[in-house]
């Protein structure tokens, strides 16, 4: 089964400073039919604005993943770290026992983003966090593990690590190029292009559209334009 949701179908909000599209319900956005897949429980779609960006806050009990499309955002948090994470590149933060955090667009270009929250498999670990530059060169024709909760991945392909029993994958394929994924039984799959048009076994998504997946044991993206893809896969 693959149930698309259409960009146009987001729920959001444009705060000015913020114009944020939600794949699930989340703030003042609400659908009983969208409030997570699996333990997938949030992908925002943000625009933040020059020079702007998420006061401190606090966070517990969930992986918070954020990958960026377009300039760069910095973060920094109440244990100390602070880092810059640019286009295509990765930051990862476990919230764990809790942990605050800032997230800013120090930049003079709007920044864009995918943030996905994804619930921790155990509650009350340690707070982590870290970054990784991902090229995506490393990424042509194939999916490549970003984040991950299997240490395996971790060794093997130098993912970064979360407390979750998922994983999240980036890809890039040129048009008419194709790509297969096995889901294992059990499993969803949320996937999105951050731009370019795809088909996902034969149906069609358009550039930012959401395509929630399940029941299907590989999964054949093709690109009908350049495509830069994000997928979770998770229980």
């Amino acid at each position: 089964m693959i149930d698309v949701r259409p960009f146009n179908s987001l729920g959001g909000a444009n705060h000015g400073w913020l114009n944020a599209r939600h794949h699930f319900s989340f703030a003042e956005y609400y659908d009983a039919s969208r409030m997570s897949w699996g333990r997938l429980r949030v992908w925002n779609d943000d625009e933040i604005a020059a020079k702007s960006g998420f006061p401190p806050h606090p966070h517990a009990d969930m992986e918070i993943i954020t990958y960026v499309r377009a300039g760069a955002i910095t973060h920094e948090d109440s244990m100390g770290n602070k880092g810059r994470t640019g286009a295509g590149d990765v930051q990862v933060m476990s919230a764990g026992t809790g942990v605050r955090h800032s997230e800013f667009n120090l930049e003079d270009e709007t920044t864009t983003l995918f943030q996905i929250w994804i619930e921790a498999d155990k509650r009350g670990a340690t707070p982590s966090w870290g970054a990784k530059v991902f090229p995506k060169s490393d990424r042509t024709g194939q999916f490549s593990v970003l984040a991950s909760g299997d240490p395996n991945d971790d060794a093997n392909f130098g993912s970064l690590a979360i407390n979750a029993d998922a994983r999240v994958l980036g890809a890039t394929l040129k048009a008419g190029e194709s790509l297969t994924y096995s889901l294992a039984e059990g499993r969803r799959a949320y996937l999105v292009p951050a731009v370019g048009e795809v088909e996902v076994n034969g149906v069609a998504l358009n550039a930012r559209d959401g395509a929630a997946i399940v029941d299907e044991a590989e999964i054949t993206i093709t690109a009908k334009a350049d495509a830069e893809l994000v997928m979770v896969d998770s229980l």
